[in-house]
């Protein structure tokens, strides 16, 4: 994977962006004057990241994602993830036949959908999963892979299925090792 340089990054024009940022050169940025990454944050190859996005520190972002602002936006906290070919969707047609879908057609023939979508911090979904409009993906929440998340999670559950369900715990592990991973850097052996 090739990744654009400091130069090229700064002419993108972000509103803003972190240390040590990695963005691929295949990956499409739209509206960078509306896109926070925090640092520590990487997009992979073939990602489309466009609208209001804010993305946290130590965020990894998996090849084929697509991440669709909109006006709302879409808000990832640190230590997020999302896995191969995740969607995430700040805004949505009617497709009940009422309205117009298109993005030709002025919206006072549509009835669009938006909502801000909320990752909060240590949630990693899945690998083909598909977030919806107004969720929020509570702090260290898993969604499996293929989920539909079109309903807010709780803190610290495993969430799978279309629509996913709550199936179980997920551990907090991981926070002991954050904190002691946050120490190393303070400590600047981070490398």
């Amino acid at each position: 994977m090739t990744y654009l340089t400091s130069i090229q990054l700064e002419k993108k024009g972000f509103k803003s962006l972190g240390k040590n940022v990695r963005i691929s050169d295949k990956a499409s940025i739209y509206n960078a004057d509306q896109i926070e990454i925090g640092d520590n944050s990487r997009i992979d190859d073939f990602c489309v990241v466009s609208g209001r996005v804010k993305i946290g520190a130590f965020c990894q972002i998996a090849p084929m994602c697509l991440i669709a602002g909109g006006e709302e936006g879409v808000y990832l906290g640190d230590f997020s993830g999302l896995s191969y070919g995740v969607k995430v969707f700040s805004q949505s047609d009617d497709y009940s036949g009422e309205t117009m879908v298109s993005s030709f057609v002025p919206s006072k023939y549509k009835n669009e959908k938006k909502e801000k979508v909320v990752i909060e911090r240590q949630v990693i979904i899945g690998a083909g999963s598909m977030i919806m409009p107004g969720v929020n993906l509570a702090e260290g929440s898993s969604v499996g892979a293929m989920s539909l998340i079109n309903k807010d999670t709780s803190p610290w559950g495993i969430y799978v299925g279309i629509p996913a369900k709550r199936v179980k715990e997920r551990k907090k592990d991981l926070l002991i090792l954050e904190k002691k991973f946050l120490e190393e850097i303070n400590n600047d052996s981070f490398q």
